[in-house]
């Protein structure tokens, strides 16, 4: 249930096993103004196992070049890529993404794709799971059912699994300025992801793989629905008011009718202690919410869904009940360690930004000081990168990975 990185690329990974497998989405294909575009290289080695490497291209995608972090205008320290990584950051388009694991899913004989069809209810059947009721009245059962549908998820809550949610520091408001009026920032940025923290607030910028610029302000969560300022142009304003000269210029000849939102996107993160209970699995958003920094939903999203092939693909064809239970057990295991350190890295950092946000002797010293302390927050941050970037552990590559490419 729930066609996004997890659910589609979990499909398409069990249907190339010889599965049935029945995709069930409610809002169909893509259309979402914002979504996660961060693949770290721990989310490309997922794709590059699944057998997506290169990515194909019908995936728009943009490689970062640099992340670049500025202190009341002042520029503080610049990380170029791949930091050590395999592989740079890469931005990609989302629904361009599952648009090919749709694709690559649809060439299977045992999937069906369900699109714009919403859960009712779980299936029960003496104290199992045993399919889905779609909202339509349609039951479909099934030896397992796994919920991908995301933070808010209907199936977690039917099936009894509660989530522990922890306090956050911020919502994001996102915005799209778009080309060609937003060709001047673009240039600018030179492909990197940019901080920006200053009086006015903090906010982060890069460039879309969809074209034109991606920008997210972070906001306090009991701030209203519409905090001020309100309108474009305000926007444009208070941006360039805390950016570098050349930024800020770039920022105050944008059309105004180039800047799209804001969206306010709610941060919720969370873990489950329990993602199971016989016949139903939770993965992704579902879960654990992650928080945007860093671009880990995607990324946990991918990996959680390559763990769960190789211990349910066996015990599924096999079809004996007690085993489909243990891997899936065996895959809440293997998966949860790693979440509770990215997120425990999330909050670390999240923390540390809305630190230097509120305090503003501290930004000012270190902005003053940057030719001395950026170097050394430079080494700090990272060293706090690599699991954010790689993962905690390397990712096994999934027995079909050469049937994708074709």
């Amino acid at each position: 249930m729930g066609a996004g990185p997890a659910g589609a690329s979990l499909a398409l990974l069990l249907a190339r096993r010889g599965l049935p497998v029945d995709l069930i989405d409610a809002t169909g294909r893509g259309g979402r103004p914002f979504r996660g575009e961060g693949l770290m290289p721990s989310g490309l080695a997922a794709l590059a196992a699944m057998g997506l490497e290169p990515l194909p291209a019908a995936v728009r995608q943009r490689p970062l070049t640099a992340w670049s972090f500025f202190l009341d205008g002042q520029a503080l320290f610049e990380a170029a890529e791949p930091m050590g990584s395999a592989a740079p950051c890469t931005l990609i388009d989302q629904d361009t993404l599952l648009a090919e694991l749709l694709e690559q899913a649809a060439r299977q004989p045992g999937f069906r794709f369900h699109p714009g069809q919403a859960a009712g209810d779980l299936v029960l059947r003496d104290g199992r799971v045993a399919g889905v009721r779609l909202a339509d009245g349609t039951t479909l059962e099934a030896a397992l059912v796994v919920a991908c549908d995301g933070r808010d998820s209907l199936l977690r809550r039917r099936g009894g699994l509660e989530l522990e949610s922890a306090p956050s520091p911020l919502d994001v408001l996102w915005f799209r300025l778009e080309a060609p009026g937003a060709d001047g920032v673009l240039e600018w940025l030179a492909g990197r992801f940019v901080t920006v923290v200053g009086a006015a607030g903090s906010y982060a910028l890069f460039p879309s793989a969809r074209g034109g610029v991606q920008l997210g302000w972070a906001i306090a969560p009991e701030l209203p629905p519409a905090p001020t300022p309100t309108g474009p142009g305000a926007w444009l304003e208070r941006w360039a008011g805390d950016a570098p000269e050349a930024l800020a210029r770039r920022l105050r000849e944008l059309p105004p009718a180039a800047v799209q939102g804001p969206v306010r996107l709610p941060v919720r993160v969370g873990l489950c202690p329990r993602w199971q209970r016989p016949g139903l699995l939770l993965l992704g958003d579902a879960a654990h919410p992650m928080s945007p920094l860093r671009a880990q939903g995607i990324n946990m999203a991918l990996r959680d869904a390559l763990v769960a092939a190789r211990h349910l693909g066996p015990a599924l064809l096999g079809g004996e009940p007690g085993a489909i239970d243990a891997a899936a057990a065996a895959v809440v295991a293997e998966r949860q360690p790693e979440i509770r350190c990215i997120q425990a890295l999330q909050e670390q950092e999240a923390r540390q930004a809305e630190l230097l946000r509120r305090r503003h002797r501290l930004r000012g010293l270190l902005a003053r000081t940057a030719r001395w302390s950026g170097p050394l927050l430079a080494r700090r941050w990272l060293a706090s990168q690599r699991p954010l970037r790689d993962g905690i552990a390397p990712i096994a590559k999934d027995p079909g990975a050469a049937a994708m490419i074709g």
